[in-house]
């Protein structure tokens, strides 16, 4: 039997030095609180966010599957793109049919979504190009490497590993035998994805 009040002695005085740890850290966050002036000249204590975020931390799982998610799923995610097109002002929405018009002939299979906000088209879930319309442009979004474009005229914008884009403010900037070469590209490359 004096084993087993041992063991209990050894399990209490465990719990005690957990308690004192807990109880140290609880002191800790209390001590790191920083007291900030306010406009009218009375302090106020603000914690760091480094201790509200052990805090947050430490509540266990059950909070966690009870909390949003970081990042809330767009409401015009697959929807389809004659909305997107219905916002712009009439000269952007005629650069933006004039494009749309150039990826069709060029891809009729092409499916046509909103993703990121953007109309994005797609050959068997590869992303071809996308349309990014802005308050004094459109952008022709193309996806790719972007030594695969060949622009002799320096048209195109951007180096990014993922593809090239162009700026166009007016359907008589578009440089249309450039677009086509560039969207049967681009539409290759996406169907070499598969």
């Amino acid at each position: 039997m004096p084993r087993v009040k041992s063991t209990a002695k050894k399990a209490a005085s465990k719990k005690d030095a957990a308690k004192k740890a807990a109880s140290k850290k609880v002191a800790a966050k209390k001590a790191a609180t920083r007291k900030i002036a306010t406009k009218k000249g009375a302090p106020t204590k603000v914690a760091p966010k480094k201790a509200a975020l052990k805090k947050a931390a430490s509540k266990g799982a059950a909070a966690k599957d009870t909390a949003p998610s970081r990042w809330a799923s767009r409401a015009d995610l697959g929807a389809p793109i004659d909305g997107f097109f219905a916002k712009h002002p009439a000269a952007l929405r005629a650069v933006l049919d004039e494009l749309r018009k150039l990826i069709e002939a060029a891809a009729p299979d092409a499916v046509s979504s909103i993703k990121w906000g953007i109309p994005v088209f797609t050959l068997g879930g590869a992303m071809m190009c996308a349309l990014g319309g802005h308050k004094t442009h459109v952008n022709l979004i193309l996806s790719g490497p972007p030594d695969g474009f060949d622009d002799p005229d320096g048209h195109l914008e951007g180096s990014a590993a993922t593809g090239r884009h162009m700026k166009l403010r007016s359907v008589d900037e578009i440089p249309r035998a450039d677009v086509r070469r560039w969207l049967r590209t681009a539409s290759e490359t996406a169907r070499a994805k598969k």
